[in-house]
């Protein structure tokens, strides 16, 4: 075997691959034989949430569906102060996510800052269950409402501890009124939980629990596909990104060979092994390293960008990439994380996209940048434009929620991809693999 450089390695856990060699040239490529546990976490699965008064019993609801005391339960009201999350499996559907919720009705200062946490958490839901007592329906419970119906989120509605107080009459035709999927009278001490279970299952969206393809409509049966995963200062210690590790797991899934390499090793794989990839795809951040090392015939996209295409609103990051030509001196720019991580020393968000966007504009601009699902300090109309990251960690309706708060009030909105390759004069290759015969459409800038 020769030296380190002519080495590439496609490391990933799964038997029956077959290796090449070539020219000196150790090249092990990997082509789906077998069936492994899918790599998704807990951000691709459907998230509910539980609404409603304090004392109302929604965290009983929680333990009860998840057959574990994983909330504290008390008496005294606003035990639950802020949204708690639990995965379970839900028998004959699979895993999905509780959030526990504080008190909408809850009082004082801090109180205040509860009801906040649970009104935003309305935001990160697939579907939410309020939860009532005492046959309430007031305006507690219709500002719950509205806020689910702005949202678009499927609820339905449980009137619990119903061995203490029956649901009546008016109220049950009061409660099926509204746009509820479902209204159940229910009991934590002798209540019907597979009924619930069962209209849980009925009330979540499809578009929540399926799993589209990453890259099904760019490649097909035998493709080679060429990942080119830098490790730098960013990367984690002895392991790749999870869009890195999406990406492998779906091209596999889609029958086809992957093939994943640092970005040095580029130029010696091509040349040595005169392989023709069906697609590249690169780090967002040596996007003209891989546009120098792939020929001009091969079609080069990013993590970031598939992303976009995979769970962003596309068409809105089209739209509101070019208008990165209109920004003037003194605007502000937002960069949403929708991760929390250690943050380095030339952190993409942070460093390296300020500077790349500085220095293409040659404006004057200011930049925050908001981690996880936090809330934006400031008014969104203080933006001139939104850098949404691929958004891995999320699910597909958390990130449209991020980001429709901006595309609603006319502020620009792109990835983090899209940016980076549009700053270094490549958007155009970048994001005609999605195109399809709207290709022509993006222009060609530089």
């Amino acid at each position: 075997m020769n030296k380190k450089s002519d080495r590439f390695f496609i490391a990933i856990q799964l038997s029956h691959c077959y290796r090449l060699i070539c020219n000196h040239c150790n090249v092990i490529v990997l082509y789906y034989f077998c069936l492994f546990t899918r790599t998704m976490g807990r951000e691709r699965h459907p998230h509910i949430g539980i609404f409603g008064r304090r004392n109302n019993g929604k965290s009983s609801i929680v333990n009860q569906l998840a057959a574990q005391d994983i909330a504290i339960v008390s008496d005294t009201a606003g035990t639950t102060t802020d949204p708690v999350k639990k995965s379970f499996e839900i028998t004959g559907f699979g895993p999905v996510v509780l959030i526990d919720t504080a008190g909408i009705d809850d009082v004082g200062e801090l109180g205040k800052k509860r009801v906040d946490k649970t009104l935003q958490a309305i935001r990160l839901v697939d579907m939410a269950i309020l939860v009532t007592t005492n046959n309430e329906l007031d305006t507690f419970e219709h500002n719950l409402i509205a806020a689910f119906e702005k949202q678009d989120t499927p609820y339905i509605i449980v009137h619990n501890k119903s061995d203490l107080c029956t649901l009546q009459e008016g109220v049950l035709k009061a409660y099926s009124a509204t746009a509820a999927h479902a209204v159940l009278s229910f009991s934590t001490l002798n209540g019907d939980t597979e009924h619930l279970i069962q209209t849980i299952k009925q009330t979540i969206p499809e578009s929540a629990y399926t799993t589209p393809s990453l890259l099904g409509d760019l490649i097909g049966y035998g493709d080679i596909v060429l990942l080119i995963t830098p490790i730098d200062i960013e990367a984690p210690e002895g392991r790749l990104i999870l869009p890195q590790v999406q990406a492998i797991r779906d091209i596999l899934d889609n029958d086809a060979i992957c093939v994943v390499l640092k970005e040095k090793e580029v130029d010696t794989f091509l040349k040595k092994t005169a392989i023709k990839p069906a697609l590249a795809i690169t780090d967002s951040q040596i996007f003209l390293k891989a546009d120098a090392s792939i020929p001009k015939d091969i079609p080069l996209t990013s993590f970031s960008i598939i992303l976009a295409h995979f769970k962003g609103n596309f068409a809105s990051y089209i739209d509101g990439t070019p208008k990165i030509d209109t920004l003037k001196n003194g605007d502000r720019v937002l960069l949403l994380e929708s991760c929390t991580h250690h943050v380095s020393c030339d952190d993409i968000g942070r460093v390296k996209i300020p500077r790349w966007l500085s220095n293409y504009c040659g404006k004057e601009l200011h930049y925050d940048v908001v981690s996880g699902l936090d809330k934006v300090g400031r008014s969104i109309t203080d933006y001139a434009l939104v850098i949404q990251c691929g958004g891995c960690m999320i699910t597909r309706k958390q990130l449209h929620n991020r980001l429709n708060i901006a595309i609603d009030a006319g502020v620009p909105v792109t990835n983090y991809g899209m940016a980076i390759a549009y700053v270094h004069g490549i958007y155009h290759r970048a994001v005609a693999p999605f195109m399809g015969n709207h290709g022509s459409d993006v222009v060609d800038y530089l």
